[in-house]
């Protein structure tokens, strides 16, 4: 289910929000993101409801009305955050995909430095920029879970990212949809796109308080469920290949790709 398209028919930006049961922050984080890319290049701003059991869709749609950049896709069922991310990234028309939180938590303000460091990086189908909270403003319990997270994946997986939990990330589309599918996928996006051979950039970004709402992601389900993941990555990371090829056709320019 979608909402108006907007008349731009190309955008070169495509904002994917996963949401369940976030009501209460649709509209304020919809207006930041407008605020922030407004002026800018074309852009399309794509919520996934994750099978919301409150009034989340109906407010969605009723600000799809008046909002021509957004879109709006539904599962039936909750199936979880890393679904609705690449229910939104596979339904992006934009070849670039900015994602945040629906939970007000990122700063929509900073995606515009996270596309000019893009950018300026030379942009390519391999790289992916990701957010660092500098100053996270959750709970010890939350800040603790995420901290061990971090270390560990990171000391296992040696993605060079110190929080890749953080929601705000900019990257292709296709690299993204080169990714393997699993659940919880979210969480080890740089750590698949250094085995594409890629590179990840970390950039500073604001964090703020959650200020309506709360969390529908358990903390202690997601630091357990994660270290399971994490033996899973590990396993694809001996098992990626990444292949020089060399067009040796008669006449054409050589080519070479990872």
């Amino acid at each position: 289910m979608t909402g108006p398209v907007s008349e731009l028919s190309a955008p070169a930006l495509a904002v994917v929000v996963p949401v369940h049961n976030e009501t209460e922050n649709l509209a304020p984080l919809i207006d930041e993101i407008r605020a922030a890319l407004g002026g800018g290049a074309p852009y399309e701003i794509i919520y996934v409801d994750d099978g919301s059991t409150d009034e989340t869709l109906a407010k969605l749609l009723e600000i799809a009305g008046r909002v021509p950049e957004l879109r709006v896709l539904r599962h039936i069922n909750c199936c979880g955050q890393s679904a609705a991310i690449h229910t939104g990234v596979r339904g992006a028309r934009a070849p670039l995909v900015a994602t945040l939180d629906g939970d007000g938590q990122n700063d929509p303000a900073d995606i515009p430095a996270l596309v000019a460091k893009y950018e300026s990086e030379g942009g390519g189908e391999r790289l992916m920029i990701a957010g660092l909270r500098a100053k996270r403003r959750d709970t010890y319990i939350r800040r603790l879970s995420s901290r061990i997270a971090n270390r560990i994946r990171s000391g296992m997986l040696k993605d060079d990212t110190p929080d890749t939990g953080c929601g705000l990330k900019v990257f292709p589309r296709q690299a993204f949809l080169d990714f393997p599918r699993f659940d919880h996928m979210h969480r080890f996006m740089p750590a698949l796109m250094i085995r594409l051979g890629g590179r990840v950039m970390s950039v500073p970004v604001n964090h703020r308080p959650r200020e309506r709402g709360t969390s529908k992601y358990g903390v202690w389900n997601r630091l357990w469920v994660g270290i399971v993941d994490l033996f899973g990555v590990m396993w694809l990371q001996s098992r990626g290949s990444k292949p020089q090829v060399v067009e040796e056709t008669p006449g054409a320019a050589d080519k070479t790709g990872g």
